[in-house]
């Protein structure tokens, strides 16, 4: 299945035209649990999963392949919105419910249009649901209820591999010291990756420079991510 195949290939697909073949798959453990779920899909243990995790683990990346996968329509469960009607239709997917917030009594319905229709739900957050501010007991019940899967941060192997693949996409390839250097003073997170190795390639190229240590060093306390002078 096509679909599927694509499934397993978005989390580390950027803007610029990165490589998605099988060989460029980089799904670590830290995502397998997530993007099992996402492409078990319909076939989840629960009608309502949770994707948790930091910021820049790959939520988005993976709510966006599910919207592909299911056809989910955006949903802001709040006061006056049609959450519960589009649940009914079909999958919804809630991004952000813990930073953008919602109606206790509108998520309940969400759920309970989920339940009663056989649709799904995907949320994203960076905290469990234990730790949202709910004060409907039966709410919080429903919220319990749901498959909660959690992706971690990404590790030193994961950002190396990461960053790599994002200058290979730009026909650029880097000495493994760099690479390196570059990791254990950025932010660990696969946004930051991208915006490190947009920036450094800009810049060379403005500059008409090779990549360098030097102008790591610039890009990274340019963007906040060096934790020391070098």
């Amino acid at each position: 299945d096509p679909k599927r195949k694509a499934g397993v290939q978005l989390p580390l697909v950027f803007s610029h035209d990165a490589a998605s073949g099988r060989d460029d798959l980089l799904i670590s453990e830290r995502l397998a649990a997530a993007v099992s779920i996402v492409d078990a899909w319909p076939a989840w243990p629960s009608p309502v999963v949770v994707l948790a995790g930091p910021v820049g683990s790959g939520k988005s990346h993976l709510a966006g392949i599910w919207r592909e996968l299911s056809g989910a329509v955006d949903i802001h469960p709040e006061l006056g919105s049609e959450a519960a009607i589009a649940a009914a239709a079909g999958p919804v997917l809630f991004e952000d419910a813990d930073r953008l917030g919602f109606d206790d009594n509108a998520l309940f319905h969400v759920i309970n249009s989920v339940r009663e229709n056989g649709t799904s739900l995907l949320m994203t957050s960076r905290l469990w649901p234990i730790s949202w501010p709910v004060l409907l007991p039966d709410l919080r019940s429903r919220l319990k209820a749901a498959t909660v899967v959690e992706i971690g941060e990404p590790d030193e192997a994961l950002l190396s591999q990461v960053i790599v693949k994002l200058f290979a996409d730009r026909q650029l390839y880097i000495d493994d010291k760099l690479v390196l250097y570059i990791v254990n003073r950025m932010e660990r997170s696969l946004n930051a990756a991208q915006m490190i190795v947009e920036r450094l390639d800009r810049l060379a190229l403005s500059r008409g420079t090779k990549i360098t240590r030097s102008l790591a060093a610039e890009v990274l306390n340019e963007l906040g991510n060096s934790d020391s002078a070098d």
